[in-house]
């Protein structure tokens, strides 16, 4: 089932940037792109180690009631350039109406250089299940109970 999520350009972004888009027949996440402002086209956007910025999309989104944008990051960023997500996966609301823009961090050990049009992210569509939260006197109990963080177990 293919879920339509509307797509506004950004008065000033570059149409020939793709809309998001998925890689191969099997692929969870739509790649997004940078599409970044006619000053920073030429050059791309430094991204220092250990440094963090909002990448533009030069994209809006209407996402339907029920859903949520999922923003995750790509694999081969992480494994080849150590970049990635701090807030992984992040959530694009379906009530945003804002510019999409995507945070990247270095966690590696030397400057990336974000390129105009470069996949930066992925975007995957998931329904939401909202809840209601009601105080109780008591939980039921389970085998695990109160155990935390490595309670399972060793690694």
């Amino acid at each position: 089932m293919a879920v339509l999520i509307e797509v506004l350009r950004e008065d000033w972004a570059d149409a020939a940037v793709p809309l998001p888009d998925y890689a191969t027949a099997g692929a969870a996440g739509a790649d997004l792109r940078a599409n970044l402002r006619e000053a920073d086209r030429l050059a791309g956007l430094l991204l220092k180690p250990g440094a963090r910025m909002l990448v533009p999309t030069g994209l809006r989104v209407a996402i339907p009631q029920g859903f949520e944008l999922q923003i995750r990051p790509r694999s081969g960023l992480a494994l080849k350039h150590g970049v990635g997500l701090p807030n992984s996966p992040g959530t694009i609301d379906s009530d945003y109406r804002g510019p999409l823009g995507v945070i990247l961090v270095n966690f590696g050990s030397e400057a990336y250089r974000v390129r105009h049009g470069a996949r930066i992210a992925q975007a995957v569509v998931a329904p939401v299940a909202l809840a209601r939260f009601e105080v109780v006197t008591a939980l039921a109990g389970t085998a695990r109970g109160a155990g935390g963080f490595g309670s399972t177990g060793v690694g």
